[in-house]
C-alpha cells in the first residue's frame, strides 16, 4: 500500500480524487443550497396558491361550515392556516400541534404583519415562533400574510405557515439524495481515476523497468512503440538511448582492453597517481615492483613507493612539470618518467613510467668488469710471451739451459691463454643455453670415488689430506654427464687442495637429501672472507687477486661449475669460515 502511494500511479491517482473530491464538494454545497432555496420557494407558492384559494372562497361577510369544510380540503397536513379579522380577532383556525395559542397570538399581533390588514399586497416573512412539535422550544417558520378585501375595505387577512419540521424532513431527504449521489459519483471517480492512471502511467512504469534493465547491463531489451504521443517518442528515445549506451560501451570496453593489453605486454611498470598520491592503476610489472619494494622496507613505513619517488611526485604535482630521472635505491637502478595528468584545465594526478635497469647496469658492470678481466688476463702472458721472445731473438740467451727455461715459460703461458679461451668459449654457451648433456645412469658412489682418487697424487705433492666419505647405498644411480660431473669435481677439488695448507684435509662426501644425491666437497684451508661469498659463482672473481695466477687459476672455473649443477637441474652453495676452512654443497636429483 506504502509502494502504491508513493508510486507515480498513487500520485496520480491521489491528484484525481483531490480535484474530483473538491468538486464534489463545491458543488454539494452549492446543490444543498440550491435545493434548501427551491423548498423555501415551493413551499411559498404553495402557500401563496393555498391563500389565494382560500381567498377567493372565503365569503368576507360571513363563515360558514361549508366553507370551512372547502377550506380544510385545500389544506395538507403540514399547512397550518389563520383567518383573522384584524390584529386581536381570529375569525377561523386550523393549527396541528403543541402551542396552538401561542403562535396564532404572535403572528397575528406581529408588527411585521400590521400592513397585510390594509394593504393589498402579501407578504413573506421567516418567524422564530414557538414549536408546534416540542414544548419550550422555538423554531423557525415561513409565514405567508395575505389580505381579504371587500369591495374597497379590507376585512382582514389570511395567515399561514408550515411546519419547520416538514421543510427539514424534506431537506434532509434532499441532502440524503445530494451526498448519495456524491459518493457514487466518488468511489466511480475513484475507479476510474485508479484505471486512467494505471492507463497512462503503464507506459511510463515499462520505461522504468527498462531503465532498470540497461543499469544492469542489458543494452538488447527494448520499449513497444505503438503510441505517438510524447510517451511514445520517449520510449523512442529509450531505444536509441540503449543502443548508443550499448555502442559507446563497447568501444569503451575496447579502448580499455587495448590499453589493458599494452600496459600488460609492457615491460615496464606504469602507476598512476591520484592528486592525493594514492595509486589508481598499476600494471603487473608494477605490481611485483610494489610488492619487492614493500618487502624490501618491511613494515617500518606504510608508503608504498619509496621516499625518493615521491620527492619526485610532489615536484610533478606542485609545478606541473613533465620529470625523468635516474634513481639508485638501495642495489637497484630505476629510470623513472613522471608525467602530469589533467583534467580540463587543473592537474588531476600523474602517471609514472618505471624501468627496471638493475639487471641492465649490472649486465654493464659485468661486461665492462670482463673486459678488464681478460684483458688484465691476457696482457700479463702475452707481455710475457714478448719479452721472452724478443730475448731470444735478439740473442740476449747466453746458454742454452737459459733459452729451454725461456721457451718452457713461453709454452705454459701460451697453455695457460688457451685454457682461458677455451674456458670462456665454454662459459659463453653454457649462459647462451647451448650446452648438451649426454646423460646416463651411472653408480653414483663409485664414479664419485673414481674422481676424487684421481688427486691423490696432487694431494700428496701439496701435502694434504684427502679423504672419501659416503652415507648411500653402493647401489644408488644416478642420470648424469659423467664428464661434465668430473668437470665439476676436478674444479672443486682442485681449488680445495690448491688453498688448503700442508697438513691440511680436504673431504669428498656424499649424502642423500630428499630425493637428491647431496655432494660436499670441505676443506681446511684459510677460507673465503664473508664479503665475497656472494660473489665466488661470478665469472673472473677472485677472492685473493694475488694468489690466483701464482696458482694457475683463471676465476672461470666456479662460474663454470654452477652452470653445469644448473643444467643437471641441482643447485650449489657455500660456505665458508676464515681460517678454519670452505664447504661446496651440490644437489643432483637422483633417479
Amino acid at each position: 500500500m506504502i509502494r502504491i502511494a508513493t508510486s507515480i500511479v498513487g500520485k496520480l491517482w491521489g491528484t484525481i480524487l483531490l480535484l474530483v473530491s473538491f468538486v464534489l464538494f463545491i458543488f454539494t454545497l452549492f446543490m444543498l443550497e440550491l435545493l434548501e432555496k427551491y423548498n423555501n420557494e415551493q413551499s411559498e407558492m404553495s402557500l401563496r396558491q393555498t391563500a389565494a384559494a382560500i381567498v377567493s372562497i372565503v365569503d368576507h361577510d360571513e363563515l360558514d361550515d361549508k366553507q370551512f369544510a372547502i377550506i380544510s380540503e385545500l389544506l395538507t397536513e403540514t399547512t397550518n392556516v389563520l383567518i383573522a379579522k384584524n390584529s386581536d380577532e381570529v375569525l377561523y383556525s386550523v393549527q396541528e400541534g403543541v402551542n396552538k395559542e401561542e403562535i396564532q397570538e404572535k403572528i397575528i399581533s406581529s408588527k411585521v404583519f400590521e400592513k397585510v390588514y390594509a394593504t393589498d399586497e402579501p407578504i413573506v416573512k421567516e418567524l422564530t415562533l414557538p414549536s408546534n412539535t416540542k414544548e419550550n422550544k422555538n423554531s423557525n417558520y415561513i409565514v405567508l400574510g395575505f389580505p381579504l378585501k371587500s369591495e374597497a375595505e379590507t376585512h382582514g387577512a389570511v395567515f399561514m405557515y408550515k411546519n419547520p419540521e416538514a421543510l427539514h424532513q424534506t431537506s434532509k431527504e434532499t441532502t440524503k439524495i445530494v451526498f448519495i449521489a456524491a459518493a457514487i459519483a466518488f468511489v466511480l471517480t475513484t475507479i476510474f481515476a485508479f484505471f486512467l492512471s494505471s492507463k497512462i502511467t503503464l507506459p511510463l512504469r515499462k520505461m522504468r523497468e527498462h531503465a532498470f534493465e540497461l543499469a544492469k547491463g542489458r543494452f538488447d531489451s527494448k520499449l513497444d512503440t505503438k503510441q505517438n504521443d510524447e510517451i511514445g517518442q520517449l520510449a523512442v528515445a529509450f531505444n536509441q538511448m540503449g543502443r548508443q549506451l550499448k555502442h559507446h560501451l563497447e568501444v569503451i570496453n575496447q579502448e580499455k582492453e587495448q590499453l589493458s593489453s599494452v600496459l600488460t605486454s609492457m615491460s615496464d611498470a606504469v602507476i598512476t597517481f591520484n592528486r592525493d598520491k594514492t595509486i589508481l592503476v598499476s600494471n603487473p610489472p608494477a605490481e611485483r615492483m610494489l610488492q619487492k619494494w614493500f618487502v624490501t622496507r618491511g613494515l617500518d613505513s606504510s608508503k608504498p613507493i619509496p621516499v625518493e619517488f615521491y620527492h619526485m611526485l610532489d615536484h610533478v604535482l606542485s609545478f606541473e612539470d613533465q620529470l625523468e630521472e635516474e634513481l639508485e635505491i638501495g642495489k637497484s637502478y630505476y629510470s623513472i618518467s613522471i608525467s602530469p595528468l589533467y583534467s580540463g584545465e587543473s592537474i588531476r594526478g600523474a602517471v609514472a613510467v618505471i624501468r627496471d635497469k638493475t639487471e641492465e647496469t649490472k649486465l654493464e658492470k659485468l661486461k665492462s668488469d670482463f673486459i678488464a678481466n681478460v684483458s688484465h688476463e691476457l696482457r700479463t702472458p702475452i707481455a710475457m710471451l714478448q719479452g721472452y721472445s724478443e730475448a731470444i731473438l735478439d740473442g740476449v740467451v747466453e746458454s742454452e739451459e737459459e733459452r729451454n727455461d725461456m721457451i718452457r715459460v713461453i709454452h705454459d703461458e701460451s697453455q695457460r691463454m688457451s685454457r682461458l679461451v677455451t674456458d670462456l668459449l665454454d662459459l659463453a654457451r653454457m649462459e647462451a643455453g647451448h650446452m648438451t648433456l649426454y646423460k646416463d645412469d651411472v653408480p653414483l658412489v663409485s664414479v664419485i670415488d673414481r674422481m676424487t682418487h684421481k688427486f691423490d697424487q696432487r694431494a700428496k705433492e701439496h701435502q694434504v689430506q684427502l679423504k672419501f666419505e659416503t652415507m648411500i647405498s653402493q647401489e644408488t644411480i644416478i642420470p648424469i654427464d659423467e664428464d661434465r660431473i668430473e668437470q665439476v669435481l676436478t674444479n672443486l677439488i682442485d681449488n680445495a687442495i690448491r688453498h688448503t695448507s700442508q697438513n691440511g684435509i680436504v673431504t669428498v662426501s656424499i649424502t642423500e637429501d630428499k630425493g637428491y644425491a647431496k655432494i660436499e666437497v670441505s676443506d681446511t684451508g684459510q677460507g673465503i672472507p664473508q664479503d665475497d661469498l656472494p660473489y665466488v659463482f661470478e665469472r673472473f672473481y677472485k677472492a685473493d687477486k694475488a694468489r690466483t695466477r701464482s696458482k694457475g687459476g683463471t676465476g672461470l672455473g666456479l662460474a663454470i661449475t654452477k652452470n653445469i649443477v644448473e643444467a643437471h637441474k641441482g643447485k650449489i652453495t657455500v660456505t665458508s669460515i676464515e681460517q678454519q676452512g670452505t664447504t661446496f654443497t651440490f644437489h643432483l636429483p637422483l633417479k
